[in-house]
């Protein structure tokens, strides 16, 4: 592949819902330019994209892929991301790493959640955008439908460029509403036409909201426009640039994936219409000075590059996808990790299309590329110039909150399960594992119940290692409601010294719930001399780690020794800890023992036409919702405080609810006793299992 300079690179993201046709838009475009002799197919497992087999058996995108093209001058790193929620994470990356974006949509199926949810990325990240309809082949594909609804969500910055021309369901050629000409395909080509009379409604409304985006980019242009005069192509072209890069105008292009048309206008207006990385800043931060360093994708500043993406597969090797910010990166290089602090030689610099790797010997500033075998390096690292010490911010990750715990299916494969998931946590940074000591499981989260089923997928598939999925067990505390007085005695006589200790002690809440216990001692006249205190206070933290009531860590008890005996030859550290168990065991049973349940503080953000069903949904979940309030985009946040134990499954239910709208994160709150149903069944259940 040839180089190219910063002004002639184009990284472009496709963004769209899931099955609308980015894969094989992006197969379209690899016919188009002769990479391939044939369109490969979703259904058939053989696209440049979906090349992993859990794709290939489960025919749509997982990860990200990148397939750079050359097109007229210009290299287009194209970045086809998965449409489906569950890996978001993915999508986070690649538009970090992109400068525009292509919304794509079904001309059939029309603006989606997905539509949607890549629009509102975009206005994240402040991307300038294209639409491209899609499947306008296809019986019954609304072209004029998806502008409208389009329109009626966005205002006016959307406008269409091209106006598709459809004879008996078929697409036979487009108008181009920039130029206002016709052309008809035949075959792979097309040839100029007559516009048809039965697209002129649509392209006098199309033009006409085209040519008043143009005239609001200056006053000189808003003046021509209303004296009548016409705007030149050069000028409407000119303003198109404008408008697309500051985001106030929103180009709406067509064509057919599987039939390969609208695929040449698509790529000129690629290059024509979306900026280049030297349209946008870039910063980070000076290590040594704290300051702000304007990289802005330079190619006469020292070299400054961040990973955005790796890949760490057993088959293909570690790949860390890096987007050069400045200069110019080498292959043979040694360069600086700011993040790790450590240095590491580049061996050999790739552009990967798919999984083919094509080597290169530089990538120059705002160019993607990748580098094989960094050691160190992970997603989100900072590499840079020997000497310099930059750091870019990290991509907003979305963070986990559906889990499972996670067991081998053979217990001699635990440790291969927890380096099978470490790899693919370097992959994923949406896939997060945590120890639960207390219930004795290891806990899995990801985005969703999908997204958990790849990941045992993934990892039964590449890393040979079966693992299944079960409801976790949620982590109560114990702790007492009322007083109690006991007195205990633990005495042994087996020949030569005995055992004996005795202790009179009084359990009662303590009223902080953040700490185990609490230990008093108020004895007098040496009824348990002071070398037993601590033997006592040690009794009481292990009899705390497991309540007698069903097994749980307890919390909030204040324990005070008053009284006891003591033998001069029998009685031993062991002997008064043994008592104080004992003690601990009868008195917490008495003391009007309950369980304490997580409960966890939840904001749930939907469209407003969801909130009553969402609300009611948290009522049944037995949620207490504590205020509503308006957020940007015609939404609501709604608080409430829910028990952890009803979360489970919540991801997969408020998607069904919100049509996939509604998006929730949590954090935990504290402790609340247990209604007394919740109780008995959970004091049972443990009483099953350690049977």
């Amino acid at each position: 592949m040839d180089k190219y300079t910063t002004d002639r690179i184009r990284n472009v993201v496709l963004l769209g819902h899931g099955g609308c046709g980015k894969t094989s838009l992006v197969e379209a475009i690899a016919r188009q330019i002769g990479i391939t002799s044939r369109i490969g197919k979703v259904s058939d497992g053989n696209t440049i994209s979906d090349y992993d087999k859990e794709e290939i058996k489960r025919k749509f995108s997982i990860s990200t892929t990148m397939i750079p093209v050359e097109w007229d001058g210009y290299k287009i790193n194209l970045l086809d991301t998965p449409g489906y929620f569950d890996f978001v994470g993915e999508v986070e990356e690649a538009v970090r790493a992109a400068d525009a974006a292509i919304i794509v949509v079904s001309g059939k199926a029309g603006v989606e959640v997905g539509t949607e949810k890549a629009w509102d990325l975009c206005e994240r990240y402040k991307l300038p955008r294209m639409v491209f309809v899609t499947e306008m082949d296809v019986d019954h594909a609304s072209y004029r439908e998806v502008v409208q609804t389009l329109t009626d969500m966005y205002g006016k910055k959307i406008a269409p460029f091209h106006q598709p021309m459809r004879e008996n369901e078929d697409l036979v050629g487009y108008v181009n509403v920039v130029k206002m000409a016709g052309r008809r395909y035949q075959g792979e080509t097309s040839v100029e036409c007559d516009i048809p009379d039965y697209c002129q409604p649509n392209l006098d409304i199309y033009r006409e909201a085209l040519l008043e985006a143009v005239a609001e980019t200056s006053e000189e242009y808003m003046e021509k426009y209303f004296s009548g005069e016409e705007f030149t192509l050069e000028e409407i072209e000119d303003a198109i640039q404008q408008n697309v890069l500051d985001g106030s105008m929103v180009p709406v292009t067509m064509g057919s994936g599987l039939e390969v048309k609208g695929i040449v206008n698509l790529l000129n207006d690629i290059v024509k219409y979306l900026p280049g990385p030297d349209k946008h800043e870039c910063k980070g931060i000076d290590g040594r000075t704290g300051e702000e360093f304007s990289a802005d994708y330079d190619p006469s500043k020292p070299m400054t590059a961040y990973v955005f993406k790796t890949i760490a597969d057993p088959f293909i090797g570690k790949y860390s996808f890096v987007k050069v910010c400045s200069g110019v990166l080498k292959n043979n290089a040694v360069v600086y990790n700011s993040d790790k602090d450590t240095e590491e030689r580049l061996n050999k610099l790739y552009i990967l299309r798919g999984n083919k790797p094509i080597e290169v010997t530089e990538l120059q500033a705002g160019d993607i590329g990748a580098i094989a075998k960094l050691s160190e390096t992970a997603t989100g690292d900072t590499l840079t110039a020997k000497g310099i010490n930059v750091k870019f911010a990290p991509a907003l990750i979305s963070k986990p909150y559906t889990y499972k715990a996670i067991s081998a299916d053979n217990k001699g494969d635990v440790d291969k399960m927890s380096q099978a998931l470490s790899r693919m946590m370097q992959e994923d940074q949406t896939i997060k594992l945590v120890n639960d000591p207390e219930n004795r499981q290891t806990l899995l989260y990801g985005i969703g119940d999908q997204h958990l089923d790849v990941v045992i997928s993934k990892m039964k598939e590449k890393y040979r290692v079966a693992a299944s999925l079960s409801k976790p067990k949620v982590a109560f505390r114990e702790t007492i409601r009322k007083k109690s007085d006991v007195e205990s005695k633990y005495k042994k006589q087996s020949g030569g010294h005995g055992q004996y200790g005795h202790v009179k002690m009084t359990f009662e809440p303590s009223g902080d719930l953040e700490t185990p216990f609490e230990f008093e001692q108020i004895v007098v006249g040496g009824a348990v001399p002071k070398q037993y205190f601590p033997a006592v206070e040690k009794g009481m933290q292990d009899s705390v780690q497991k309540g007698p009531l069903a097994g749980y860590p307890v919390v909030g008890v204040k324990a005070v020794l008053y009284d006891g005996s003591y033998h001069a030859v029998d009685s031993s550290e062991m002997a008064f800890k043994m008592a104080t168990i004992q003690a601990f065991k009868k008195g917490f049973m008495e003391a009007n023992p309950v369980l304490l349940e997580p409960i966890a503080s939840l904001q749930v953000t939907v469209p407003d036409a969801y909130t009553g069903d969402v609300m009611g949904d948290l009522n049944k979940r037995r949620g207490r919702v504590l205020g509503m309030n308006p957020v940007e985009g015609g939404k609501q946040l709604i608080e409430a405080e829910v028990p952890t134990t009803e979360l489970y499954g919540y991801s997969t239910d408020l998607r069904s609810m919100t049509g996939g709208r509604g998006v929730f994160e949590y954090q935990m709150a504290r402790y609340e006793q247990a209604p007394s149903d919740v109780q008995e069944k959970e004091v049972e259940a443990r009483k099953n299992d350690n049977e």
